[in-house]
């Protein structure tokens, strides 16, 4: 998993940004085609595996600390698990910050939502990191999607940081210090707006009516604290993958380990979607 350590080096370093070569660390996934489309006004992408129910989706939001990620960066990672699941994907394109703050990320991606809910049976809504706590954020506004896959989801927006899995992985996520989530947090939300408002921030907000909820990340990133917690308070499940980092399903197609977490990622969302 050395390229993963590596993108998150680079990305440290400032060197991300809008870099589509982060998507580099996925290998292609053969039998999906890609298709741009604007959905509700928003960009976004189809995912479409050869033979795949097309009236199933799951809507997928990307991560990126809300100023960097795309259609490009993403897409071979989600299109390996439209592949394992035997669905769609409609990846999304919000609007990034500093230039846009919140609410812009949750607007584009309630507004994609009820597009494409508008032209299919079931939708499941998947997202990581950044994306994953967007995805809470479409849940709780629009009732009735089918399920929500998480992946190593940020949704603790509220400036202090507090979650202990910064101190207890020091030493093996160098890259997401508290710090920097702070940093990014600061071109995110507009002065004046409160990281500890329910419409901000999930854990403030009541989230008894979410559908069911899977949660996945690595056991050495920092983030973890976020998944464990959101686990807990919706009763959802959870799959700590031990000895990996922030998003490591991105390289899908080139480690086994990554392969067999969207594995179970598709063989969870399935029957959620009624397959």
């Amino acid at each position: 998993m050395d390229a993963i350590k590596e993108m998150y080096t680079r990305w440290a370093a400032g060197g991300m940004g809008e870099d589509d070569q982060w998507g580099d660390v996925t290998a292609e996934p053969r039998g999906v085609d890609y298709v741009e489309v604007s959905a509700g006004g928003v960009p976004a992408m189809w995912l479409s595996p050869h033979g795949a129910d097309p009236d199933r989706v799951i809507l997928a939001l990307h991560g990126g600390g809300f100023v960097s990620g795309s259609l490009y960066t993403h897409r071979k990672m989600y299109g390996h698990l439209a592949k394992a699941a035997g669905v769609r994907v409609l990846l999304v394109s919000y609007r990034l910050a500093p230039e846009f703050r919140y609410p812009a990320q949750i607007e584009d991606a309630v507004a994609a939502y009820r597009w494409v809910a508008g032209r299919t049976r079931k939708v499941a809504v998947a997202g990581d990191s950044c994306g994953g706590g967007l995805a809470v954020q479409v849940a709780l506004r629009e009732p009735g999607a089918a399920a929500l896959v998480l992946v190593s989801p940020w949704i603790d927006m509220d400036p202090a940081q507090t979650a202990s899995s910064y101190e207890e992985t020091a030493t093996t996520d160098p890259f997401f210090t508290r710090r920097m989530v702070q940093a990014l947090l600061q071109q995110y939300l507009p002065e004046g707006v409160s990281g500890l408002e329910p419409e901000v921030n999930s854990f403030h907000a009541d989230l008894s009516a979410l559908p069911p909820v899977y949660v996945q990340c690595g056991g050495d990133e920092s983030g973890r604290g976020d998944s464990e917690r959101i686990a807990k308070a919706t009763g959802g499940e959870l799959d700590v993958v031990d000895g990996q980092q922030h998003i490591f399903q991105m390289a899908a197609g080139r480690a086994p380990v990554a392969d067999e977490a969207i594995g179970r990622l598709a063989a969870w969302v399935r029957p959620q979607l009624g397959l």
